[in-house]
C-alpha cells in the first residue's frame, strides 16, 4: 500500500502548506509544468518524486524528466503526461496508447482544472490535480492525495487553497 501526493502546474512555486498535506505520502507525482529544476529538487528532497515535464519547462527539467511516464505502482499500471486530455477528449497521442494498452490510472495536468473521472470505455481512472502554483487562470490552488493498494485506488482527498 502506498500513499501518493499528486500535483501539477506549480510553475516554480510550492505552497508551504502542501508539505503538511503530503507529509504522510510515500511518493509525490508531478504532472508537469514544474517551472524550474529547483522546484523539482525541493520536492525530490522532501519525498521520492516521479515527474514529467510540461510545455513551460526548460531544458534542465526536460533533461531530467520525460514527457510521458509509465510504470507500475503496487499492481496498478500508471500513465502520466502533462498534456493528455480527459475522457472523451484525449490528445491524439494519448488516445492511440489507450486504444492499444490502457493503464488503470491516467494522470494529466495542463488545464489547471481539477478533474477526477472514471472512463468506462477504457476502464481507467483519470485524475488531473488542477494547478498548485500561483500562475494561471485558476483562482484556487489544488492538489490530490490518494492510496494505491494493490490494484485498488482509494481514499482520494483534495487540497484547496485560494490563490494569492
Amino acid at each position: 500500500m502506498k500513499q501518493i501526493g499528486l500535483l501539477s502546474d506549480t510553475h516554480g512555486f510550492i505552497d508551504d502548506r502542501l508539505y503538511s498535506f503530503f507529509d504522510k505520502c510515500d511518493e509525490i507525482w508531478h504532472a508537469g509544468d514544474i517551472g524550474n529544476i529547483e522546484t523539482a529538487d525541493k520536492l525530490a528532497a522532501f519525498k521520492p518524486l516521479r515527474a514529467v515535464y510540461g510545455n513551460i519547462d526548460d531544458y534542465q527539467v526536460r533533461s531530467q524528466y520525460p514527457q510521458l511516464l509509465r510504470f507500475e505502482c503496487e499492481q496498478t499500471d500508471v500513465l502520466i503526461t502533462h498534456i493528455g486530455g480527459y475522457p472523451n477528449h484525449y490528445e491524439s497521442s494519448i488516445k492511440s496508447i489507450l486504444l492499444v494498452n490502457p493503464p488503470k490510472l491516467f494522470i494529466a495536468g495542463h488545464s489547471h482544472i481539477l478533474k477526477v473521472m472514471f472512463d468506462k470505455r477504457f476502464n481507467l481512472l483519470h485524475i488531473n490535480p488542477g494547478a498548485s502554483g500561483n500562475t494561471g487562470l485558476h483562482n484556487v490552488k489544488t492538489a490530490v492525495r490518494f492510496v494505491i493498494d494493490g490494484t485498488e485506488i482509494k481514499t482520494l482527498e483534495i487540497w484547496e487553497s485560494p490563490r494569492r
